[in-house]
């Protein structure tokens, strides 16, 4: 299916990312939670970083402010120079879990999604929906039922409704966690192809530091609550990569290790 099929799935500008010292508190029966502590972090258009940390760090948290979803309490996290207020097409997220609807089929998910994008007619949208289960290899599967599908399947069903409404910066959060080995790695090859063609800006959450490396441009640690950036590493390996390679392995030993320095508190503040 050629990409130029329509204008719709024509690539967009990436986005610029700007977050400047947020940080953020959660106040429950148990008393604060510090989540996040004077963050910053630049991403640049068609980046694809990965963070990194021990649960409880604030990965997600500072996902959830980029998507809109949350407001730190200091700070700012700004989109091509504007506050970022509130949920919006230009930023997608996909989840651990697929949140698909089980009452409807794969392509009625996709296009559910296209509904964001008003100025489509319905013969437009099954245009666009179509492209996307392609992308993501489920030509043959766009009407089954949810139920019928694996949890890989399913993933990729949230990753195509994730890209059709064509959004600049794709969020992701532990989207492969709950797979197994070699539906992750089957996934790991997909996402690099994506976002080869794409180009989209990506920021992706993880502990797992080997998909990481694996996937990302850049690869940024959190230190353990409240979450701080203390270091971050460009990879510098050509794609696709392997999860298996040896130069991969170099990379996540190296990481890996700086990690655990921050998590065991050998490393200064």
């Amino acid at each position: 299916m050629d990409i130029a099929l329509h204008p719709e799935v024509v690539p967009v500008e990436p986005a610029k990312l700007l977050i400047e010292h947020v940080s953020k508190r959660f106040s429950s029966d148990r008393g604060v939670v510090h989540a996040l502590d004077d963050v910053s972090l630049k991403v640049g258009e068609g980046d694809f970083v990965c963070l990194v940390g021990p649960s409880g760090c604030g990965k997600s948290t500072l996902l959830n402010i980029i998507a809109g979803l949350e407001f730190p309490d200091s700070g700012t996290a700004r989109m091509d120079g504007h506050v970022i207020e509130s949920p919006a097409r230009e930023r997608m997220m996909m989840f651990q879990e697929s949140a698909l609807f089980p009452w409807l089929d794969v392509l009625g998910n996709v296009m559910f999604a296209l509904k964001l994008k008003p100025n489509l007619n319905n013969k437009e949208r099954l245009e666009v929906a179509k492209y996307y289960l392609h992308l993501v290899k489920l030509d043959k599967f766009m009407h089954a039922n949810i139920h019928e599908l694996s949890g890989g399947m399913k993933q990729r069903v949230a990753l195509a409704r994730a890209l059709a409404p064509n959004p600049r910066v794709l969020l992701m959060d532990e989207p492969f966690a709950a797979l197994d080995a070699m539906t992750r790695e089957q996934l790991y090859g997909d996402i690099q192809t994506i976002w080869e063609k794409r180009r989209k800006t990506i920021i992706f959450v993880t502990h797992n530091v080997r998909e990481a490396v694996c996937l990302g441009n850049r690869v940024v640690l959190f230190s353990p609550h409240p979450g701080r950036i203390c270091e971050e590493f460009s990879i510098e390996l050509p794609r696709p990569r392997d999860i298996n390679s040896m130069e991969l392995a170099g990379y996540s030993l190296t990481i890996t290790r700086s990690l655990k320095g921050y998590t065991s508190g050998e490393v200064a503040d």
